[in-house]
């Protein structure tokens, strides 16, 4: 059996690159070479155990770009050669969301990095049926596509229009691809953040004004935009109660909030301003039917997504890429491990 390098959690904070088998494509299957794998904050919470879907021992990574080494014929016409990044949440299809083609929120769902093992290995395989072609984009820009879906699909859950002013809370790379996917529905969107590098970044990359709250009155800031109206949508992308309670505080009455961002710590709050401001509360999971939209959308270059890699680093650094998130100063954004 030929053998590959992988990236492992043994454990919270144990991670090492180790000597595995290298897969072998079974039946609907592809073989995989991976070009470039990106560091999500769920691997990051998973490494540092505060991911809450998380097993262990596990092969982190989620967000790839790679190169089909063997596949069987296809009527996706998908052949070897090819660039491609693929959906890495797995669904039961049997299960009630599934049968109502909720797919992303199947109820035994299962993602690659989190409850599977994931693609921070030299080669993986795939359902055929869960891959797509890259169409010309760059290795780069293909394993950013499931980040973005993940923001696309939660700014579409909102059904925005063109007269809401949005706030995202977050300027990492979730937060931006929220701004950059509220500004394609065409919104008028804001972001906060603790951080003033990311909020450069976010900047450069088209936000309509950005907050810092360690230095500003975010609720004073807020009502100045608005004209005392405050927000008509808020998107969360950070995953802590103090964002999520602060959405509730900066949304407009009959406003939305939209929740994208993880986490383990729980929120208290009376769920009566809820009711007085009756607001519409949307959760998103995952994304569902977005890969191809986002893909066609980069190709035909509505978005420039690549600006928002920050840091590149080698297989054999990942150590260091790990930490160099963990201890983020501002300046880091998304972070690729190539392979």
């Amino acid at each position: 059996m030929e053998k590959m390098k992988a990236v492992l959690i043994k454990e919270p904070g144990s991670l090492e690159i180790v000597s595995i088998d290298r897969p072998v494509p079974g039946k609907g299957e592809a073989l995989l070479k991976i070009i470039y794998s990106g560091i999500c904050g769920s691997d990051i919470a998973t490494y540092t155990g505060n991911q809450p879907f998380a097993s262990y021992p596990r092969i982190p990574g989620h967000e790839f770009s790679a190169q089909i080494i063997e596949i069987e014929e296809n009527d996706l016409g998908l052949k070897p050669g090819m660039l491609v990044t693929a959906n890495p949440y797995f669904n039961c299809k049997n299960c009630y969301s599934c049968e109502r083609g909720i797919f992303n929120c199947c109820e035994s769902n299962e993602t690659m990095g989190v409850h599977r093992d994931g693609s921070f290995a030299e080669y993986i395989t795939m359902p055929i049926d869960r891959i797509y072609h890259g169409k010309g984009l760059s290795a780069k820009e293909l394993a950013l596509i499931e980040p973005f879906s993940i923001s696309y699909h939660g700014a579409k859950r909102g059904d925005l229009n063109r007269n809401d002013n949005v706030l995202v809370f977050g300027a990492g790379p979730i937060g931006i691809f929220a701004m950059l996917s509220a500004k394609m529905l065409g919104a008028q969107v804001f972001i906060v953040d603790v951080l003033e590098n990311r909020l450069k970044i976010a900047e450069e990359m088209g936000a309509d004004g950005t907050i810092n709250s360690m230095d500003k009155d975010l609720d004073k800031e807020i009502l100045e935009i608005t004209g005392g109206k405050r927000m008509d949508v808020c998107i969360e992308a950070v995953g802590i109660p103090e964002t999520f309670l602060s959405c509730i505080d900066n949304v407009a009455f009959g406003g939305k909030i939209i929740l994208i961002g993880n986490g383990k710590r729980e929120t208290c709050f009376n769920h009566s301003i809820l009711l007085k401001k009756e607001l519409d509360v949307y959760g998103s999971r995952n994304s569902l039917g977005c890969f191809d939209v986002l893909i066609d959308i980069v190709k035909k270059g509505e978005v420039t997504v690549d600006k928002i890699i920050t840091h590149v680093y080698p297989l054999e650094q990942i150590k260091e890429a790990f930490e160099l998130l963990i201890n983020n100063d501002g300046t880091v954004e998304k972070v690729l491990v190539s392979f």
